[in-house]
């Protein structure tokens, strides 16, 4: 299919132009200041923006967890990025003891096959065996895995030891592939949780005070020593703290090549939403948990001076049902919420319109820059040549988030009353209309 967009405001993080940018089999073919030629679509975007399609590095789609698989499979998790912005998506590999990487990646990619969206997956070592470095090396050789993903809490099940860290971190580094890691300190956090239950402190409300500043402070330290003593390159996920982002900012500064993500949840929410009832804090129970204002604050200093380098949702949903498995003890809550959804907006709300960021910077750390770390080819830019991944942008747009409107496969949400404006009116996959005009066409 043939598309010409014109007027088309165009947004890559170095530059900003008018332009018409013509489409034909999945590409854009051209980009030029008049483009007249016959097309089967021809789209007006005058007065939107129109930028790369959003890549969200971090999802959890059909997870399979202790409460059952998570809401959103790949179809409706990626219909939900879709109606948000988001043209690809990163999820992962988590292989069972025992299983081959390998054999594990194959099952993850045959569950993916519904998605709307690209599907990227980062791949989880949860052990060390004789086979590891092999199969990750076969994984990155033979079939283009970019990344590995490792777990520095849940050792119960899992996580892994700092002996495995450091092998991961050597071999990855070896296949010029990068680690990303979720930093928190294992061993305090199961002691605060057990000493929490056992004084029968069971309420929501006790999870963040079971995982504190500190426990992902220490973790990001050691992951940055580690960093520093290899000389390897490193990603921390869903960075949540001023104290975690203040030991990135030091160890880039003493060239560390540290990357930091962090996501919408930490930018727009506090604690405070845990003191409340079971039925309103549930839904805020994932880890790491939601923290004070200042670290709230020092995460948006952050993405503005560079130092967050990309935005990812962590999307990992849960309908009421399953969230009450821990009515009775924080522990049994299954952690995680929907957001994938709701990144765009939330980030132009919130950073654009507030001043903090501008467009360029905002296409940055939604788009190019996950493109970039993670080998995306033609993706995270429009130009002559890349893939067709774009989105018009309604900037005057405004609306009100619910649970009783999103497209999200689950029954709650904790943007519940998000005053938000911009929405990604028109979004296109590959070449392909998946959204028009504020409509779904899948």
């Amino acid at each position: 299919m043939s598309i010409l967009i014109k007027n088309a405001n165009i947004v890559n993080y170095d530059q900003s132009f008018v332009s018409d940018i013509l489409i034909n089999e999945g590409k854009i073919v051209k980009i030029a200041p008049v483009i007249d030629q016959r097309v089967d679509k021809i789209i007006d975007a005058k007065g939107k923006y129109v930028i790369p399609g959003g890549i969200d590095p971090h999802v959890h789609f059909w997870l399979p967890t202790f409460a059952g698989r998570t809401a959103d499979n790949f179809y409706t998790g990626s219909k939900a990025a879709i109606w948000g912005g988001t043209t690809t998506v990163i999820d992962f590999v988590t292989p069972l003891h025992g299983q081959s990487l390998i054999d594990a990646y194959f099952e993850r990619k045959a569950e993916a096959k519904d998605a709307l969206t690209n599907v990227h997956l980062h791949v989880s070592p949860i052990e060390w065996t004789d086979l590891t470095a092999e199969e990750m090396e076969k994984l990155v050789r033979e079939y283009g895995v970019t990344s590995f993903k490792v777990y520095m809490a849940y050792k119960k099940s899992i996580g892994i030891d700092d002996a495995t860290l450091i092998n991961v971190l050597v071999k990855a580094a070896e296949l010029d592939a990068l680690v990303i890691v979720h930093c928190e300190n294992d061993e305090i956090i199961e002691y605060l949780r057990q000493e929490f239950i056992s004084q029968g402190k069971t309420s929501p409300k006790y999870h963040p005070l079971s995982r504190p500043d500190d426990a992902e402070a220490e973790a990001i330290n050691r992951l940055a020593t580690y960093a520093k003593v290899l000389n390897v390159p490193v990603y921390a996920v869903h960075v949540s703290t001023q104290k975690g982002i203040s030991i990135i900012k030091n160890a880039r500064e003493q060239g560390v090549e540290f990357y930091a993500e962090t996501c919408p949840q930490y930018l727009a929410l506090t604690d405070e939403v845990y003191d409340q009832p079971f039925e309103q804090s549930a839904k805020y129970v994932m880890s790491p948990p939601l923290r004070k204002d200042h670290d709230r604050q020092a995460l948006w200093e952050a993405v503005a001076d560079g130092t967050v380098f990309t935005i990812g949702t962590d999307h990992c949903s849960f309908t009421m049902e399953q969230k009450r498995m821990g009515l009775h003890d924080f522990t049994h809550i299954p952690n995680g919420a929907g957001g994938v959804e709701h990144r765009l907006e939330l980030l132009y709300t919130l950073g654009v319109e507030s001043g903090k960021i501008n467009m360029q910077r905002f296409v940055e750390i939604t788009s190019y820059n996950v493109a970039r770390l993670f080998k995306l080819k033609n993706k995270g830019y429009l130009a002559e040549g890349y893939d067709a991944d774009l989105v018009i942008w309604n900037p005057d747009y405004e609306h009100v988030i619910s649970a009783k409107t999103h497209i999200m496969n689950t029954d709650n949400n904790i943007y519940e009353g998000f005053l938000v404006k911009g929405q990604a009116q028109t979004v296109i996959v590959n070449g392909k209309i998946l959204k028009i005009d504020g409509h779904l066409l899948i």
